[in-house]
Formats: structure tokens, C-alpha cells, sequence
């Protein structure tokens, strides 16, 4: 597993893409902290369709689902300066197609959006997956008989405090509290937040104060604001703000919402409109207001992601084959594009 971690390496950014489609499977590229320019170090394509990553703290773990109809989970050791290794075989979660998957409590948690269930595995002490130790299966439907017949888990994630691990249903147009028990590695269902139905929830952000969360839906151009409530475990709904300007015919199918770490923006990735939208919060995080979009810098922005200066938006564009960078506006927080990366069949980006 992974080495010790040289001392001067540069600043490290992660593509998830879409081998199926083209995609070079992961993508380790160096980032100039002046301009934000991307290069590439070197690529791995050990498992298919890694379209979604999160990097163990230390830097030195990268896990990716591997989004297939076995689907399964991967570590790779990514402590050198070059491609990702492979740490030991993929991991099958038990669920069809996962598309997302977080850190928890010591183990790994994925969300499988074909078989609309979430799967824990356990980490080990040197970063390596261990066998799947718990299969949650979400009930329900949406009144999309299209795109939500049955449950599709598509984003897990924990709250700001560890303590509840969440996650969104666009079949179900719901978000679940869930507990981990940890001696087990098992999940249970705390509570349940009803959505507007026929919104698709896809992923949801939090507030930096953690007393709120954005809830961005696929179905709709929506973002519902919650208020969050960490010591009962309870999401509730407090109202929308469109993410698209009124009026928009294009069909609009948002993917990522990003909050600035000052709380005073919410910038969310919309596929088909192309576009980055801008939202302003208000002080206490309870209220958000469309300001403008601008446009992604290619088609089909699958993944928005902050970089860790807090001063640049980077969109994975799937359909185009690039990452695209954009300078934010301290004041605005309207971004203005920068710069462009090759990388086919491109799904997620993440920093460490």
C-alpha cells in the first residue's frame, strides 16, 4: 500500500471518466497553484468507468467506483508523482451501477444508483477495501415512470459533524439520515425527508456552518434549501430557488452544487443548458437567490468542484472531454473561465 509521502510535491488534482466512452480510466495531473493549470502525470485504467472518486486523507488513498452492472469499489495508492496504482482487486458492492461513493466512520460507503441501494466496506489500516459488510435497499418511487419506476440511490455522503451519513434518492424524490454502526459496518434508516416529488434529488451540499443543505435536483432545475439539524438527524425542506433563468426552454439537467467556503455562494453545474449557475445566500444560509449563469466551457458538465483555495471552479464536461477552470469573483462569485484540460469521457474532479 501506499509509500511515505515525498515532502515538495505539487499541488495534485484526480478525472474520474468514462472508459466505456473513451475515457482514460483515472487521471493524476499536477495543478500550478498561480494559475490553476492542469498537467497531466499519468493515467490508469484498471477498473471501468471509475466515474467518481474521493481521496482518503493524507493524499496517499484515491478510491473509485467502478459505475458498471457489477458493480464495484477500488483503492489506488497515488502516493507516488505519477499514474495511480492499484491497491489489491475491486471490491463487488452488491449493487448495480454505482455512481457515487464517501468516507465514513472507517469504512467506504457507495451509493448504487441501478439497484437503488447504498453498501459499506470496511477500510483497512493500510487503506485496502475489505469485503462488503452491509447492503441498504431504498423503497419507493417518483411520478416519472421514465426515470423513477424504482429507487436510484445517487449520491452518500456524511454529514459536517460524522455522526449521520446521507443519501439521495432521484427515483424516490427523498434524502435518508442514515446510522452507521460501526462494530457491524451496517446502515440504518433514521429518518426520511420527503422532496418536492418529481424534482429527482441528485446530490445535495452543506452549508460551511452546517446548519443548512442544498439539495439539487436533476428532474427539475431546482435547488431546495434545508435546514439541518445534526444532533436529531432531521433535513427539513425550506423552499426552492431555480437554477436556470426564468423562462429557459432548453432541457436542463443539473448535476453538482458547490458552496463557497465563505457561505455567501452556491454555484451548481447544469448539463444541456451548459452552464454554471450562480446563487447568492443569504447571511444565516437559509435562503438562496438565482443571480445569472455563464457558460461551462463545453458540453455536458457532469461534476463541479471548488479547489482547495476556494478561489476556482473546476467543470468535468463528459460530453466535450475536458475540465475546464474558472477564476471566481470575490465579490460576484461569478466565475470567468481560465483555462481547459483534455480528458475524455471526463465525470469528476477531486484535489489532495
Amino acid at each position: 500500500m501506499p509509500r511515505a509521502r515525498r515532502s515538495g510535491r505539487p499541488h495534485r488534482a484526480f478525472i474520474g471518466s468514462f472508459t466505456s466512452a473513451g475515457g482514460r480510466g483515472i487521471t493524476a495531473a499536477a495543478v500550478d497553484p498561480r494559475t490553476g493549470a492542469l498537467t497531466a502525470l499519468g493515467s490508469a485504467d484498471a477498473v471501468a468507468d471509475p466515474s467518481f472518486l474521493a481521496l482518503a486523507p493524507g493524499a496517499t488513498v484515491l478510491y473509485a467506483v467502478s459505475e458498471t452492472e457489477d458493480g464495484a469499489a477500488a483503492a489506488f495508492d497515488v502516493s507516488g508523482d505519477g499514474a495511480p496504482l492499484p491497491a489489491g482487486e475491486p471490491v463487488p458492492v452488491g449493487g448495480a451501477a454505482p455512481t457515487h461513493l464517501a468516507l465514513a466512520a472507517g469504512h467506504l460507503v457507495t451509493a448504487n444508483y441501478g439497484s437503488g441501494s447504498v453498501t459499506v466496506l470496511p477500510v483497512g489500516a493500510d487503506g485496502a477495501l475489505e469485503a462488503a459488510t452491509g447492503v441498504l435497499h431504498h423503497r419507493g418511487n417518483g411520478p416519472d415512470q421514465d426515470r423513477q419506476a424504482a429507487p436510484h440511490a445517487h449520491q452518500v455522503l456524511p454529514d459536517p459533524t460524522g455522526q449521520w451519513v446521507l443519501s439521495v434518492d432521484l427515483g424516490t424524490d427523498s434524502v435518508r439520515v442514515c446510522a452507521l454502526a460501526v462494530p457491524t459496518g451496517t446502515l440504518r434508516v433514521h429518518t426520511e425527508t420527503a422532496l418536492r416529488p418529481g424534482t429527482g434529488p441528485r446530490h445535495l451540499a452543506f452549508h460551511p456552518r452546517g446548519g443548512h443543505a442544498y439539495v439539487l435536483g436533476e428532474l427539475e432545475p431546482t435547488v431546495t434549501v434545508c435546514r439541518w439539524d445534526a444532533e436529531s438527524g432531521v433535513l427539513v425542506p425550506l423552499g426552492e430557488a431555480p437554477v436556470v433563468e426564468p423562462g429557459t426552454d432548453t432541457a436542463t439537467y443539473p448535476s453538482a452544487p458547490v458552496v463557497s467556503p465563505d457561505g455567501r455562494f452556491l454555484w451548481v453545474a447544469n448539463r444541456g443548458h451548459d452552464s454554471i449557475a450562480v446563487l447568492a445566500l443569504d447571511e444565516s444560509g437559509a435562503k438562496a437567490e438565482f443571480v445569472t449563469t455563464v457558460d461551462c466551457g463545453g458540453h455536458w458538465p457532469r461534476d463541479l468542484t471548488l479547489d482547495p483555495s476556494g478561489r476556482r471552479l473546476y467543470a468535468a464536461n463528459e460530453r466535450s472531454g475536458d475540465v475546464t477552470w474558472f477564476d471566481l469573483d470575490a465579490e460576484t462569485g461569478i466565475p470567468r473561465r481560465a483555462g481547459a484540460f483534455e480528458a475524455p469521457a471526463a465525470s469528476c474532479v477531486v484535489f489532495g
